[in-house]
């Protein structure tokens, strides 16, 4: 355990509400430490992130933070007692839907008011944030010819080309050995389809190598997709092999890349803004700074006319009923338990997050259990009403706060959310990530300050000030709505510096492998 409190007449702990069981360590706080504030002393050192018992919680008592439930006690526990996963036991939690009962109708902000960024807007009307030109493929033995294609487009032989930010691959290991129809099938078609019709994504070179489950044709004709200028085809074994393949591949991209350089930035509307929200490396701080931060600056872009997508289904478990009494019908609410209830049947049995424990790194960070890490994560979701919930990769076309149907691994949903058409990613993260993505890139937010000076090549933003009692959530919420206008102009994001998100596109498995 570190040293002593720092600042004198400085709480250690954060109360989040008057109801609640438990308050919250900003940092290390020892054994002995007076808590003024509820009138109690710690009993044992406490990690930051962590929390201690605020009041005298009996044996089997629901344990309450942001008066929500997220466990029960296992014993009798005493005030100042450090509370976690060995004290609060995981139990089903009785839940009220609502459906709708708590639906307010957004307030925008007036057409002409509302804030700009500098887009790329494209013949369809929809609008880029970035311009790439993707390498995919159909299915993974296509990987090692779209990989080579791809990095022979180096900054030097891009250079004549200044408005492409860059030649991408989009490999993954699906494609072959599966079901040649399905839900499998589809789920990875309509994600890689939804990838290359992505606003950020230029033009597109899809390879095959001509006998793989992910047949060609019917990906093309299933999908609505049309050869043409700026969408075209090689197979493998009709090219003649690998160096012939990549050879072909290079000249089709460098006939691509004029038309795709062809453009301009202009001032546009930051309703065509949409946002997938992630968080990964969870800990104690991040439902109470950068998590709420994010939510706030998505409200924010909501009245704007803009669209934020939350996901992660498995990572919502337990407060889905505050969504669904957000919905702006019962049948949208109902479609959420209808997801959340497909996965409680998929994860029956399995040592999975969703039966009740997180991850060791959540876990390290403070999160005692799957409720109280989706109680912090739902927070990304802001207030707005919830206007519609897709399934994984689906075209996103509602306006305002949104949620589609994702596994809650960080990559696997990015993916999802950018195939339904988000054109900007924002990752909250306590412990520290690495994540980017492409064509969409990644902001990432920190939810401590000792994290985000560990890692500053890597974090675009601190929300560890609102812990620090530096910034209110509304504060900081404003502040990354901000700079968010600026990296949606083109400002480059730590994850784009550090060169990330060619090996992030990884697409949901689900189904039999054959």
């Amino acid at each position: 355990m570190d040293g002593p409190i720092a600042r004198p007449n400085f709480n250690p702990f954060i109360r989040l509400d008057p109801a609640d069981d438990v308050v919250v360590a900003r940092m290390p706080v020892p054994a002995g430490t007076a808590v003024p504030s509820e009138n109690t002393v710690t009993l044992h050192d406490v990690p930051s992130g962590h929390k201690i018992a605020a009041r005298f919680i009996a044996k089997g008592e629901a344990v309450k933070k942001y008066n929500t439930v997220i466990g029960f006690a296992s014993e009798d526990l005493a005030p100042g007692t450090w509370m976690h996963s060995h004290n609060i036991l995981f139990d089903d939690v009785e839940k009220d839907y609502a459906f709708s009962k708590s639906y307010v109708p957004t307030e925008y902000v007036p057409q002409a008011e509302r804030a700009t960024f500098q887009g790329i807007r494209r013949a369809d009307g929809r609008v880029g944030t970035r311009n790439y030109v993707g390498v995919f493929v159909l299915g993974n033995a296509g990987g090692t010819a779209a990989r080579k294609i791809a990095n022979a487009f180096t900054p030097d032989r891009l250079a004549g080309f200044p408005n492409v930010d860059g030649v991408a691959p989009f490999v993954h290991e699906q494609g072959d050995g599966m079901e040649r129809s399905g839900e499998p099938m589809a789920l990875l078609r309509r994600t890689i389809a939804g990838t290359i019709r992505n606003p950020n994504t230029a033009a597109a070179l899809v390879i095959a190598t001509g006998g793989e489950s992910n047949d060609l044709e019917d990906f093309l004709r299933e999908q609505g997709l049309q050869v043409g200028p700026t969408l075209r085809t090689l197979v493998i074994g009709e090219a003649g092999g690998l160096r012939r393949t990549v050879e072909a591949g290079v000249a089709l991209v460098k006939e691509m890349l004029p038309a795709s350089n062809d453009i301009r930035r202009e001032p546009v509307s930051a309703e065509h803004l949409v946002i997938g929200m992630q968080c990964g490396g969870s800990d104690g701080f991040s439902g109470l700074s950068a998590n709420p931060a994010l939510g706030a600056a998505m409200d924010i872009l909501v009245r704007h006319g803009g669209t934020a997508i939350l996901s992660e289904t498995s990572e919502i478990f337990g407060v889905e009923h505050t969504l669904t009494a957000r919905a702006v019908t019962p049948e949208v609410g109902q479609k959420l338990v209808d997801r959340m209830n497909w996965w409680l049947d998929y994860n029956k049995g399995r040592d999975t997050q969703i039966n009740g424990r997180v991850s060791p790194g959540n876990n390290a960070g403070g999160l005692a259990n799957v409720l109280e890490k989706s109680l912090g994560g739902a927070k990304k979701g802001g207030n707005s009403p919830m206007m519609a919930v897709y399934e994984y990769a689906e075209p996103v076309t509602a306006r305002g706060l949104v949620f589609m149907d994702t596994p809650g691994y960080d990559p696997t949903s990015a993916t999802g959310q950018i195939a339904g058409g988000a054109n900007m990613v924002m990752f909250t993260t306590g412990r520290g990530s690495c994540f980017g993505s492409l064509p969409a890139p990644t902001i990432k937010l920190a939810s401590n300050t000792p994290m985000y000076e560990r890692m500053v090549d890597d974090m675009d933003i601190n929300c560890g000030t609102i812990i620090d009692g530096e910034a209110t959530v509304q504060e900081m919420g404003e502040r990354i709505f901000r700079q968010l206008l600026h990296h949606a102009s083109g400002e480059r994001t730590k994850s784009e510096l550090n060169g990330l998100g060619t090996n992030e596109f990884v697409p949901w498995i689900i189904g039999v492998l054959a």
